[in-house]
Order: structure tokens, then C-alpha cells, then sequence
């Protein structure tokens, strides 16, 4: 682990822990009884929205509210929200349809700890509950759906689901620059740039701060994947607690 790394993780530990427990109660006690939700779905979708992890998008959501003059805590439901379409994405991505991988953050992949089937199902139950969560906590109500509509953005075929469709097809393929930045900024920069924005929204932010934080955004995404792509080529497994060399293989 770098310095840096290890200095983020001691400043947000706070903010991380209660990214943890708010986490928790919404695939728990938001969520309903066992009578609503069978246990076996629960505990896939539990085991792959708890497992440890740096929380770096709903920290960033905290941390733009915070930064437009919000109090973080009321930005939690949307730090939760996003923090589930990652997670999602994390099943559906490791799928052997997908990248076929075993290990996420040092623990088996859902797929591998359930089953395909399941892993699916507690990929497609984390989209609607995020967005449950945003029109059932976010007040008031326009800001709701903003945060909504931002995020429904992020997370679509424009963005995310865009960005792995034109990841697959590049498979065994020469790219430009060009052509690698455009995957990048769909597939990982869209949802490290929404959360900004949506912390940013909660706080009431200017147009001017969003366009800011967007631009920001936009240019963490990029480094943020350029450093997984090295780390992907020359990490530590153990470290990292993924498999590594699997870009360079595709």
C-alpha cells in the first residue's frame, strides 16, 4: 500500500465507517424481513456491497457536499446510492461473461461465493435500491430527482454500461489514445465524476461548482483508471486483493 493510500484511508476512516453502517441498514432494515426479501439474495447482495473496500465514491459524494458548504451527513443516502451501482457493476464485471474473474477485494466474487444466477440477481436488486434510496431519503424532492436523473446517467448505456460495451468489444484490439480515453471516461470516470455531482446537489451547490466538480471528475476518472491499469500490470495480487494481469491478457 502506498503512503497515499494509506493517508486517504486514515482521514476518511471516520467517514468511512459510517459509510459502513449506513450501508448495513439499507440492505437490512430499509430493506424488509425475510417475509420481502429471500435470505439467500440478501446475503449476496450483502457480502458483495459490504466487503471491504477504499468507499472512494461515497466518500467523494461526502466530501463535495462538504466542500459546497453542506453537512456530509445528509449527503449519506446518496454516498449509499452510488456506492450500490458500483457494486453492482463489480458483480456483472466479474462474471466469466464479463471478465471472468475469482478474487475482489481479497475475497472470493459473488459468483463464486453463490452462484451465477444469484450474483446476477444481487447485481440487478442493488440498481433499484439505489434509486429507492435516493427518492426515499434525499429532500427535498427536486433534488431527489436531479440526483436521480445524474445518476441514471452515470450508471446507463451512455456511461457506465456504455463504456464496458465498448470494453468488450475493444478485447484483443489496437486503440488510440483517443479511443482509450473515450472507454475510460464512460466505464470508470462517469460514476467517480456523478459522485461529486450529487454531493455537490445535496449541498445546493452553484452551477459554477458543478461544473467545476465535473471537470474535476472527469480528470480523476482518467488518473484513477490509468493507476488501475499499472497496478493491474505490475501490483501485487496479495496487495491488491484482485487478480492482476488480466488487461494486458485481453
Amino acid at each position: 500500500m502506498t503512503d497515499t493510500s494509506e493517508h486517504f484511508r486514515r482521514a476518511t476512516a471516520h467517514q468511512r465507517a459510517a459509510i459502513d453502517a449506513a450501508l448495513s441498514y439499507y440492505t437490512s432494515d430499509f430493506l424488509g424481513g425475510i417475509s420481502e426479501v429471500p435470505e439467500r439474495l440478501r446475503a449476496a447482495m450483502r457480502y458483495s456491497l459490504l466487503a471491504p473496500g477504499k468507499r472512494l465514491r461515497p466518500i467523494l459524494v461526502l466530501m463535495a457536499a462538504e466542500a459546497c458548504g453542506g453537512n456530509w451527513k445528509e449527503a449519506m443516502p446518496a454516498a449509499c446510492a452510488v456506492e450500490m451501482i458500483h457494486a453492482y457493476s463489480l458483480i456483472h464485471d466479474d462474471l466469466p461473461a464479463m471478465d471472468d474473474d475469482r478474487l475482489r477485494r481479497g475475497r472470493p466474487t459473488c459468483h463464486i461465493e453463490f452462484d451465477e444466477a444469484t450474483a446476477i440477481l444481487a447485481g440487478d436488486a442493488l440498481i433499484p435500491l439505489a434509486f429507492e434510496v435516493l427518492a426515499t431519503e434525499v429532500r427535498p424532492p427536486e433534488v431527489a430527482v436531479a440526483c436521480c436523473r445524474d445518476l441514471g446517467r452515470a450508471a446507463g448505456s451512455r456511461a457506465l454500461v456504455g463504456g464496458q460495451m465498448d470494453d468488450l468489444a475493444a478485447e484483443g484490439q489496437g486503440l488510440s489514445l483517443e479511443e482509450l480515453e473515450r472507454i475510460h471516461r464512460r466505464k470508470t470516470g462517469a460514476l467517480l465524476q456523478v459522485s461529486l455531482r450529487l454531493g455537490a446537489r445535496i449541498a445546493r451547490a452553484s452551477d459554477e461548482q458543478l461544473e467545476a466538480l465535473d471537470r474535476y471528475g472527469a480528470a480523476l476518472g482518467l488518473a484513477f483508471q490509468i493507476t488501475d491499469d499499472l497496478l493491474d500490470c505490475c501490483g501485487d495480487r496479495v496487495e491488491l486483493g484482485k487478480e492482476t494481469g488480466k488487461d494486458a491478457a485481453a
